[in-house]
């Protein structure tokens, strides 16, 4: 599943999610053991994994019985790309800021 930035920045703009996805960043995971540390409902999380799926940031395996999740790394690979670009900006931005701070206290020495 292809996924734009819209979808995935709209995914990861609840803290739930993020908190899932933080989760997953160490292993996979059930339903029943992503739910344990918040106060929500199964079905709740549940929407949170299919929001996380449909954005394609998780997928769903299948072990025996199980249907755990794992993170996705090629969409958060999406995202640290569109990151990149405009940390490049600022460090330009403040390569110029530093240089002309430099200039202006080097007149200010004279």
């Amino acid at each position: 599943m292809k996924s734009n930035l819209d979808t995935i920045f709209s995914a990861l703009a609840d803290p739930t999610r993020r908190a899932i996805l933080g989760r997953l960043a160490n292993g996979k995971a059930t339903v029943a053991e992503l739910a344990d540390p918040f106060e929500l409902s199964q079905p709740a999380i549940s929407k949170h994994l299919k929001v996380l799926e449909q954005a394609g940031l998780i997928r769903s395996g299948r072990e025996a019985n199980s249907r755990p999740r794992v993170i996705e790394p090629a969409a958060l690979k999406t995202v640290a790309d569109w990151i990149a670009d405009y940390r490049r900006f600022w460090d330009q931005s403040f390569d110029r800021l530093d240089d002309y701070l430099s200039k202006v206290q080097g007149y200010d020495n004279d």
